[in-house]
């Protein structure tokens, strides 16, 4: 019994060991799980990264912000056109109180004149006798007459008002208007029986916008000079104008002759209408850049530098209304008649070809492209550097590129469009070559970042002034700069 007692102790302790023995070997598994773990989040943390860090995935995040960048280029396109509309009410208000686009309409003759008829009735009265009535009927007419030959000579002589910080193109011309008018036909139709009242009628001139008026000489008619008067008498065919009474100054021959010099404000162009059976007009100006409008452009030219000098030759047939008719009651008594004289006018507009607001609205543009290829430059970098930009660092640059627009119209509206132009590129390429050696850690790629955006912002400022080839120079630059980069990236795999 005891060696029983022994055999069972001794299977006891062997079995206690054996329990004591597996405790050690189940607690490193235990210990081991976490590692594995971690080394499971070492090795996906390892694969972001190395994602993350590709080519591939960097340039379409660039791609991304790129597009981001829009934003703050719309808001400061926005902020521009903001400052351009402004711009243009001021330039409405001071053509306002200077002087309007002018429209130039006469002279018209009008002559009223008095029409006898004797009509003859015989009348039988109740016992059978007729007798015969005779009565006078007098009946009043008005007949206008236009210009048989009518000569226009303007000179124009532009000029600049200034308001707050905004400059308005305006102009001062002095105007010759001359001619004949061809009466036969009046005399033709009132023989005996008809009375001309010379001293009732009246030359009626138009002008858009009178209170521009500066200057006038007085109604030369035929030899005799005429005082001139507010208001045409004729609303019904001339809105605005004025006047000079005849008073009874019968003409000479069947040609009367007729003058008058006009000095007068304007802005925008000048107008006129060609009333004559051959309407001759020439303007001349020391502005380079005339625009022709209205329904017949010039039948000769010059323009230089230093100025334009036009000339119209307009004959009666290029209208739709007469060269005389009569003004009947009803169309006195109405608004208008059925001849709108100012709706076929020709003449010239003082065009400024690229203004300051068209100049910066069309650089902003161009801003998404600036940005791209910065960004593109950057990326080109980042295969030859171990430090690689971080996405903020390209959104603060893209932010410094879209803030040149800001600085460049706020400085051009208080100095010369150059000089601010050259201050803000100059800004904004030091502020981005400054940055760009903390990230490249490489002065020499930083002084590459700086000739690609001095070389950017020259072209950018030569198509900004180019008229008629700005297009043409634009889709140029975008040819060459894709060129360019597809050389650069053609071993890229």
């Amino acid at each position: 019994m005891s060696e029983n007692k022994q055999d069972h102790k001794h299977n006891n302790s062997n079995s206690t060991s054996t329990t004591v023995d597996q405790q050690p070997n189940s607690k490193p598994s235990s210990v081991l799980q976490p590692h594995s773990q971690k080394h499971t989040f070492m090795s996906s943390k390892k694969k972001l990264s190395g994602l993350t860090q590709s080519l591939s995935f960097r340039s379409i995040m660039i791609a991304i912000l790129s597009l981001l960048m829009l934003i703050p280029l719309t808001l400061v396109d926005q902020s521009i056109k903001e400052r351009s509309s402004r711009y243009y009410n001021v330039l409405s208000d001071i053509s306002s109180s200077w002087g309007q686009q002018q429209t130039l309409i006469g002279p018209l003759l009008i002559v009223p004149y008095v029409e006898h008829v004797v009509t003859v009735n015989t009348v039988t009265d109740s016992n059978g006798t007729s007798k015969t009535i005779s009565k006078d009927v007098f009946t009043e007419h008005k007949r206008i007459l236009l210009p048989q030959e009518l000569e226009i000579d303007a000179d124009l002589k532009e000029q600049y008002r200034k308001r707050g910080i905004y400059n308005s193109l305006v102009y001062t011309a002095d105007t010759t208007v001359s001619g004949h008018f061809n009466i036969s036909s009046l005399l033709d139709s009132c023989n005996k029986n008809c009375s001309i009242k010379w001293d009732k009628a009246w030359l009626s001139m138009g002008l858009s916008d009178t209170k521009a008026i500066t200057e006038t000489s007085r109604f030369n008619w035929d030899g005799t000079s005429l005082a001139i008067n507010p208001g045409t008498k004729v609303p019904q065919l001339i809105n605005s104008g004025f006047h000079a009474a005849i008073l009874g100054n019968q003409p000479q021959t069947p040609l009367p002759t007729f003058k008058i010099r006009i000095a007068m404000n304007g802005s925008k162009g000048l107008r006129f209408a060609p009333l004559g059976v051959t309407t001759t007009t020439k303007i001349t100006s020391t502005w380079p850049h005339p625009s022709f409008q209205g329904a017949i452009l010039p039948k000769e030219n010059e323009i230089t530098p230093e100025g334009f000098t036009a000339r119209w030759q307009i004959p009666n047939l290029a209208r739709n209304y007469p060269q005389y008719w009569e003004l009947s009651k009803q169309d006195r008594e109405n608004s208008q008649t059925s001849y709108q004289l100012h709706h076929f006018t020709t003449g010239v507009d003082l065009f400024e070809p690229v203004t300051l607001y068209s100049k910066i609205s069309r650089a902003a543009k161009y801003g998404i492209l600036l940005i791209v290829l910065t960004y593109i430059t950057f990326l080109i970098f980042e295969l030859t550097i171990q430090s690689k930009p971080h996405f903020i660092q390209y959104v603060l640059i893209g932010l410094s590129l879209s803030l040149f627009y800001l600085l460049l119209v706020s400085l051009a509206e208080h100095i010369l469009f150059l000089h601010a132009y050259i201050i803000a590129a100059g800004v904004t390429i030091l502020m981005i070559t400054l940055y760009s050696m903390a990230i490249l850690d490489k002065k020499r790629r930083a002084f590459g970042i700086a000739l690609l955006l001095i070389g950017l912002y020259a072209v950018l400022y030569t198509i900004l002034h180019l008229e008629d080839y700005a297009l043409l120079a634009g889709s140029a630059l975008l040819l060459i700069v894709l060129s360019a980069l597809m050389f650069v990236t053609r071993r890229i795999t």
